[in-house]
């Protein structure tokens, strides 16, 4: 039945409504004004340029508030935004204080970020309450070394609510540590500096962290109990802020259990808390590996910083590529090794971070084998062992400690990893000793490792079982300087002769002649690279078909991916030959064959006539493998312009210019063969049959897709071949888990 009010009643209801109206209004009211009362009242952040409406007096201080670490000054961690309150201007000697505008007490406490020196009368923060001095505080430092890091102090100032004080910041000591830091000064309600340890539930797989720009670095350790269970130094964004991309940590193992968060500085534990949440699947983009900036051909991790690949071996039909990743910022740092496979080295699946950092340090490069023979005695003859070798960057941890190089193993095809129980394999030999490239070497049946150790110079060792190692040597090697590499070659057209090449870093390296325990220069040092941006490549151990195929990092300042969730990226990988000529034997690198099943649209060109005014055009695309031949017939110069990238070859002097790299000594005479791959973000030179290389990163302008090639006189393009081609995160190859 239909129910209906009179209106007797409608006016009752009417009232009752109108009642609750108005005692909702005034609850909601009312917990606005709580939430008012509540909320932290600012005094200074000092973000801006100038001191006023502070005044300052004398020199100590400056013009201004400093942007963070000042000339000759250790660097000053643990302030918030860009600027704070730094007395070190002019060093230590200098004096003044600083006064702040008269304010209202209305909180509890009066909370503030301060370092520096430790000087009670001499560099100290005080509040004055009606003239006189109630509160006083100073930085931690008084012997020499030290830290600048800013934390949280906080005044019990509840006596003087209501009262109008000011702010006092004092500098008047000239020795060590005469100067003091100050930041962030609020009223609160909380007392910041006794804050509750941050503490949560492992509910999830992942935790995540936003990652900003331009952020201070926070150092970050996960707590279980006692233990410390995770290792990493992260940009995380502050909130209200925009994130590059969000950061993942696997802390599926600790499900159910109660982490607790141990943070560097401790003024930031409180921004780390409030940004982290935690997920089933980590966060990516929806545009992931199609960012307008994301090379299409080229390996480049789906977030964060990487740079030398490491740990290259193939087994059981994949292609292993281990690199050093900084999951936690698109800056150098946190190094850990990341992890990614591939069938054809073409196409790659990104697995995650393979080694993470711990108490011994960040994970530095290095390189891994599959030990068939079980030397090790860490799997069997039908399940060996993966072993990765690496440098714990001792220098790089929270407590610091020497360098010394470790080794990790795997029985699942690399997808976990347990670090040897007996690390370090090598113990510390002089600063920064790391990189270490080990291989099988046949002949003797014995492992080799070899080491930078100092400059000019590498060192090698031997080892019977992977885990216990004997110092055979060293090989001097002017401009030798870390990721160092050795492998063997079959000498081309010379059945059955092989060379070594000792490799460096920057693709230095020597040829000759390697027996177990030592290395015979037969060769000057040659360069390999003639570009900007090719840096600590390595080669694929154990490779199919006994080929050497080589992967670097091109090095960059990173301009070219702008606001991208990455930094930096490999080359295209190449295959090493060993060829004999007029100068010798000399290395040969030409991008491997797999690149034919990116081929699509090929367009074929032969005997094209150029002069002087009679420029040549050719359709192009965004990412191309262009080859062809060159040959002046009176023309000095030839000029080739691929994407906006000018390419200059001059017969008459044999030399070829691309962006400031410069090739010389090409045949005179001869027809010049040159092969260019470019991608969005690079463009890789190849000449005269991959006799030189020149490696460039820069971002192409996406308006101009064509090929250009014009000469000043007389000569032609004897062939031509252009290849447009597609990109390998169309239809990634899966791995198999």
């Amino acid at each position: 039945m239909k129910r209906t009010l009179n209106p007797v009643s409608i006016g009752v209801v009417a009232l009752t409504f109108s009642w609750l109206g108005i005692q909702t209004g005034a609850i909601a009211e009312q917990e606005a004004g709580q939430e008012e009362r509540e909320r932290d009242i600012l005094i200074d952040d000092f973000e801006r340029a100038a001191y006023p409406p502070w005044t300052a007096e004398g020199e100590a201080f400056g013009p201004g508030p400093a942007e963070g670490t000042l000339p000759n000054q250790m660097p000053v961690t643990g302030y918030r935004g860009k600027r704070l309150v730094n007395s070190y201007y002019g060093g230590d000697g200098t004096q003044g204080t600083l006064v702040s505008p008269p304010f209202r007490i209305e909180r509890r406490y009066l909370c503030f970020l301060i370092g520096g020196g430790g000087y009670a009368d001499e560099t100290f923060m005080e509040l004055l309450v009606d003239g006189k001095s109630v509160r006083k505080a100073h930085g931690p430092n008084v012997n020499p070394g030290g830290s600048e890091e800013l934390d949280w102090e906080s005044w019990d100032v509840s006596e003087f609510i209501g009262k109008t004080a000011v702010l006092r910041i004092v500098d008047r000591r000239s020795g060590g540590w005469g100067h003091i830091n100050v930041d962030e000064i609020v009223q609160s309600n909380v007392n910041k500096a006794a804050a509750a340890v941050h503490e949560f539930v492992a509910e999830s797989r992942f935790l995540l962290l936003p990652v900003g720009d331009d952020t201070d670095r926070i150092r970050c350790r996960l707590r279980l109990e006692d233990r410390v269970v995770r290792y990493f130094d992260a940009d995380v964004a502050e909130p209200g802020t925009r994130e590059r991309f969000w950061a993942s940590v696997d802390i599926s193992e600790f499900r159910g259990r109660k982490l607790r968060w141990d943070v560097r500085p401790r003024s930031a534990a409180e921004i780390v808390a409030a940004q982290a949440r935690q997920a089933e699947t980590p966060i990516f983009s929806e545009d992931l590996y199609r960012e307008a900036l994301r090379p299409q051909f080229h390996f480049s991790p789906r977030v964060g910083w990487t740079n030398d690949p490491n740990g290259l071996v193939y087994y059981q039909g994949e292609y292993h590529l281990f690199f050093q990743h900084n999951p936690f910022g698109v800056r150098w740092g946190n190094m850990t090794w990341g992890h990614a496979v591939s069938r054809d080295l073409v196409h790659w699946e990104e697995l995650g971070d393979a080694l993470l950092p711990d108490e011994t340090g960040t994970i530095f490069s290095g390189s891994a084998v599959v030990d068939h023979a079980n030397t090790s005695g860490l799997g069997s003859s039908e399940r060996p062992p993966m072993c990765a070798f690496y440098t714990a960057a001792g220098g790089e941890s929270f407590d610091p400690r020497p360098f010394t190089q470790c080794m990790a193993w795997s029985l699942d095809r690399g997808r976990t990893w347990t670090k040897f129980a007996g690390n370090p394999v090598v113990g510390p030999i002089a600063d920064g000793n790391r990189d270490p490239k080990v291989f099988w070497f046949a002949p003797a049946s014995r492992w080799i490792m070899v080491l930078y150790v100092r400059r000019d110079a590498f060192s090698l060792f031997s080892s019977q079982d992977l885990k216990t190692w004997q110092a055979e040597g060293e090989v001097e090697f002017p401009s030798a300087f870390e990721c160092p590499e050795l492998f063997e070659l079959p000498v081309e057209e010379s059945p059955g002769e092989t060379r070594w090449v000792l490799w460096s870093a920057s693709g230095n390296h020597l040829i000759g002649r390697f027996d177990g325990h030592a290395f015979r220069a037969e060769s000057p040092v040659l360069p390999s690279e003639w570009g900007k941006n090719c840096y600590a490549g390595q080669t694929w151990n154990d490779a199919p078909d006994g080929r050497r195929i080589f992967i670097g990092w091109m090095n960059s300042d990173g301009s070219a991916y702008r606001d991208m969730p990455f930094n930096q990226q490999m080359t295209f990988p190449r295959e090493f030959a060993l060829r004999n000529t007029e100068d010798g034997l000399r290395l040969h690198a030409l991008p491997i064959d797999e690149i034919k099943g990116l081929y699509r649209k090929p367009a074929e060109g032969r005997g094209i006539p150029l002069a002087a005014d009679r420029p040549q055009e050719f359709p192009g695309g965004e990412l191309l493998d262009v080859e062809l031949s060159l040959e002046g017939r009176g023309a000095s110069l030839i000029s080739l312009n691929l994407r906006g990238v000018e390419v200059s070859y001059r017969p008459n002097d044999g030399t070829l210019d691309c962006l400031g790299g410069k090739i010389e000594g090409l045949p005179k005479g001869k027809p010049l063969h040159l092969r260019l791959l470019v991608d969005r973000t690079s463009i890789e030179v190849f000449a005269a049959d991959g006799r030189y290389v020149m490696s460039f990163v820069l971002p192409l302008d996406p308006r101009r897709l064509g090929l250009q090639i014009t000469a000043d006189g007389p000569a032609e393009v004897g062939s031509l071949a252009i290849r447009q081609l597609e990109s390998i995160w169309s239809a990634p190859a899966e791995a198999s888990k």
